[in-house]
């Protein structure tokens, strides 16, 4: 079983889950995250006031899988996240050991 997380920008949430769904994934989890990445924050102006913005707002989107769907979710993700720009994202991949289902005691890819 695999696990993906993908840290996106939040704008791009829609497309990603869209086009998640279009491809016929199912189980997604998502919420928001903030974080820091390369550029350490940067500057905004506000009503004419400058401000430092320490903390990217981004979006966290989890999916937990067979094996031989996760290229295809990673490539789906990849390609409506990306803008070409600093602050895309990453997208993790792991192995998911075991999963247990905690009403029924299901263990495996059923329990996802």
């Amino acid at each position: 079983m695999t696990k993906i997380q993908a840290i996106v920008r939040e704008e791009m949430l829609d497309a990603i889950v869209e086009r998640l769904l279009l491809i016929g994934v199912r189980g997604l989890t998502f919420g928001p995250v903030k974080g820091t990445g390369r550029t350490a924050g940067h500057r905004e102006v506000f009503r004419g006031s400058a401000y430092r913005v320490a903390y990217a707002a981004k979006m966290l989107v989890e999916w937990y899988g067979p094996d031989d769907e996760a290229d295809a979710v990673v490539r789906a993700i990849q390609q409506r996240a990306s803008t070409g720009q600093g602050g895309d994202g990453r997208i993790f991949v792991s192995y998911v050991e075991e999963a247990i289902r905690i009403r029924t005691g299901e263990r495996g890819l059923d329990a996802v």
